[in-house]
């Protein structure tokens, strides 16, 4: 596979680079770039910017909304998009419902769902993990039973990204008790904004609350609100994982914050010089980009083959791109030094000014560092991905 840039890949880069620079709210860039959390609607107006030219799926064929580009095109629009400080795409809409849908929904799911995806009239959210079924995912015990023409679903959702955003969450339950638990498994489509429902944040680490615990107590669902067939889920969830793991690599994320940490390392001074200046110091962040250019060519391989579903390469792309998050974060906390404990919440959610040592951007150093800690736990532990990879490749 001939990895370097055609002039199409070329030109291509540079009109979205010109778009994203246009078109990206000030005010959205700067949160981004200093590493402050964005609201709701932050996400949303970006979305339909994109939406509003044609860009809102990236990933999406024509025939279904989306821009029908190739491996290539979807990567660089990652990349040049992140690294102009443009916040992440909502995946649990566009890489993970809205794949299944396409694949296992009915005409009328597509019709109605995917459509308001890409504009965003709907706030998804996963409901996978519960607090005795992480990795153990088909020990799950959210039941959802039939009752005429709808399903009544009782149980909990724990460790649920953005869900106090959300208006739907796409959820596991147990359909059937009475077989191996992988085949008693089902995906409904549940609305949120009903009564049953309980969402409460979770505080982590960074001091934000991302992640939430979500209650359903004999909440409703119509029967057409299941996806594929009923006890199917299984294997309609490890086709989801295999999307959701693929992302994960967040190559657009590194890109972005291996510019941040330069910038940082280019301003930051230590016993009167610059840190640039510093052998020991380069060697970590040459080695480090190196290692994130080797990330993008190995995405680029598993992308480009439009043969096969995500498997087990997606297992090797959620480990190395999330441990590359992670030694990023590191680098920009240790390149901050002293500065990076000048934490402040009030800052990070731009509710005031906050006056310190330091540069800016070590001012989030501390927040990210913490953050970042999840990536490896998070779209199945790299600990089940190694297992997932012996099983599946080398055959162990």
């Amino acid at each position: 596979m001939d990895l370097s840039w055609s002039e199409h890949e070329i030109a291509f880069r540079k009109q979205v680079r010109e778009f994203t620079e246009q078109n990206l709210p000030s005010d959205i860039r700067d949160k981004q770039m200093h590493h402050r959390r964005l609201a709701k609607d932050d996400y949303i107006r970006w979305h339909r910017i994109l939406a509003a030219h044609g860009w809102g799926a990236p990933n999406w064929p024509k025939e279904h909304g989306g821009t029908g580009w190739n491996a290539m095109q979807r990567l660089l629009f990652e990349i040049e998009t992140f690294k102009a400080g443009a916040p992440r795409l909502l995946s649990f809409g566009l890489t993970m419902i809205g794949p299944v849908l396409m694949k296992f929904g009915t005409p009328e799911q597509k019709a109605y769902y995917l459509p308001r995806i890409i504009n965003v009239d709907d706030w998804w959210c996963q409901g996978y993990s519960e607090p005795g079924s992480g990795s153990d995912l088909a020990s799950l015990k959210t039941r959802a039973e039939r009752q005429g023409d709808h399903y009544v679903i009782n149980g909990q959702k724990t460790w649920t990204t953005l869900a106090h955003h959300a208006d739907w969450m796409f959820c596991l339950c147990r359909t059937d008790s009475s077989v191996k638990p992988q085949r008693g498994i089902s995906m409904i489509l549940i609305d949120l904004r009903q009564p049953g429902v309980t969402v409460r944040p979770i505080k982590t680490l960074d001091g934000g609350a991302e992640v939430n615990e979500v209650w359903l107590e004999n909440v409703k669902a119509p029967l057409d609100h299941l996806v594929g067939q009923e006890n199917d889920g299984w294997t309609i969830a490890k086709y989801l994982l295999g999307h959701e793991r693929t992302g994960i690599a967040g190559i657009g994320h590194c890109h972005r914050e291996l510019s941040i940490l330069k910038h940082m390392v280019n301003h930051a001074m230590a016993s009167g010089e610059s840190l640039s200046l510093n052998s020991r110091v380069m060697d970590q962040v040459n080695q480090i980009e190196t290692q994130v250019l080797a990330l993008e060519m190995l995405l680029l391989r598993v992308a480009a083959d439009s043969s096969a579903e995500p498997g087990p390469q997606a297992s090797i792309l959620k480990i190395r791109g999330s441990q590359l998050q992670q030694e990023l974060a590191r680098l920009q906390m240790q390149v901050a030094g002293p500065h990076a404990w000048a934490y402040d919440p009030a800052w990070m959610k731009q509710e005031s000014e906050f006056h310190g040592p330091g540069d800016e951007f070590d001012l989030g150093a501390a927040a990210t560092y913490f953050d970042m800690r999840k990536t490896t736990i998070y779209g199945g532990t790299n600990e089940i991905q190694k297992g997932i990879i012996a099983k599946q490749i080398i055959g162990v």
